[in-house]
């Protein structure tokens, strides 16, 4: 018997509290920036269970210090998203919120932050029950507003570096549709690295009537719009990832008035810092010459925000890990391969210079097509996923504790 085996010997009697919290939280999500019901329900549980707990950048870092060893951190993101659940389900949201612009909107967990949470809290517990299975130093970090892509850097700017001890190695994991009881993985890229893009163009107003007294904005943006389309078909090398989505384009009040300005929203997803910079400057000159050509008054605005960096799996890491999975789950791997979502959790152990594995794990009835992240129905099984969140984040991390080794000679080894 292995030590995960003996660790993961408590899963059955954990399993009470963590489908209840897991409910619970389910039925309680807060937006991005807001997880302060959350976030105290985390370092409540981590002080009981004899962890170091700091409070920084909105999130809760708790540290277990168990002798000499390697240092392992685990994340999990806790936010929910401005998404009205329609799940049906007994524990179901129906939580509403303040967003950023005002407005009262429906929340929920629709990314699935409330399973990561859980299984996180549920690994953090088994390994602070069985301390004699491992030495070394485990570290939890639950973090806020993944999905504004500022959660990380707030932590991080709040000192993160400065609490913890260094990682020797950092895991996350996310749920995904796979099949429920599943693991995915792959070496390398995972994530898309994410830009969003606020474009702002120009125009000259007037009275529909007389159309030849202004620069129409809606013709302007109609034009930049097609035109985009042609940096993935005619731009891009073929076999080389890229997305350019246009996902809002607003100009105008009413039928008769031709407005002064329209604003485009994009977004756009990339594997390799290369690609990215050439898409990136393809829309910046597509967008100045058609607004050149339009006669346009003033020169574009580019504001680039929630921007997220690549998910790249180390190697070395990734492999040891994988091995490891595949002695625990072996007949419950598959392979991920590269996801197009974005995740800002890479900045954390990039900032501390900490290679990383980031996987994906299933909660979704086998033969069933799953509701994609982030829809109004998107709702995991309870079981098995928590069972199997819980057990890869123990199974990954006791590979690194239970030998005390570093992980940087092994993998030269």
């Amino acid at each position: 018997m292995t030590s995960a085996d003996d660790v993961l010997a408590g899963l059955h009697d954990t399993r009470g509290w963590r489908e209840d919290f897991y409910r619970d939280l389910h039925a309680h999500p807060e937006l991005s920036g807001q997880e302060s019901r959350t976030a105290a329900s985390c370092a409540e549980r981590l002080g009981e269970w004899g962890f170091e707990v700091h409070r920084l950048g909105g999130g809760v870092v708790g540290v277990l210090s168990n002798g000499q060893g390697s240092t392992v951190l685990c994340r999990a993101d806790m936010d929910a998203l401005p998404v009205k659940e329609l799940t049906g389900l007994p524990y179901a949201s129906t939580a509403t919120a303040t967003d950023e612009g005002g407005a009262t909107v429906g929340i929920s967990h629709a990314c699935g932050h409330d399973v990561h949470v859980t299984c996180l809290l549920g690994a953090a517990q088994l390994l602070a029950d069985r301390r004699e299975q491992w030495h070394g130093t485990f570290v939890a970090l639950f973090q806020p507003a993944e999905e504004t892509a500022s959660g990380a850097r707030a932590m991080l700017e709040d000192g993160l570096a400065q609490r913890i001890p260094r990682p020797d190695v950092a895991f996350a994991q996310h749920v995904l549709g796979l099949e429920a009881g599943t693991i995915g993985t792959t070496i390398g890229p995972v994530m898309s690295a994410g830009d969003s893009i606020r474009i702002t163009v120009f125009g000259q107003g007037s009275h529909g009537s007389m159309p030849h007294l202004s620069v129409d904005p809606v013709v302007l943006a109609a034009s930049i719009v097609i035109r985009l389309q042609t940096i993935v078909a005619r731009e891009t090398k073929p076999g080389k990832f890229a997305v350019v989505t246009v996902g809002s384009s607003v100009a105008g009040t009413k039928s008769n008035i031709i407005a002064d300005r329209a604003v485009l929203l994009l977004n756009v997803r990339t594997y390799d810092d290369d690609i990215r910079r050439q898409v990136l400057s393809a829309i910046e000159r597509i967008v100045q010459a058609e607004c050149d050509a339009a006669r346009s008054p003033q020169p574009p605005t580019f504001e680039y925000y929630d921007q997220y960096p690549l998910t790249s799996n180390d190697a070395a890491v990734a492999a040891r890990v994988r091995s490891a999975f595949q002695r625990h789950f072996p007949d419950h791997m598959v392979d991920l391969g590269r996801v197009t979502a974005s995740e800002d959790f890479s900045r954390i152990p990039d900032a501390l210079g900490t290679p990383y594995f980031y996987w994906g794990v299933g909660g979704f009835a086998p033969g069933t097509t799953a509701p994609p992240n982030h829809s109004p129905y998107f709702a995991p099984l309870v079981q098995p996923t928590l069972d199997t969140g819980t057990s890869a984040l123990v199974v990954a991390a006791l590979d690194y504790l239970a030998h005390g080794r570093d992980p940087v000679a092994v993998a030269i080894a």
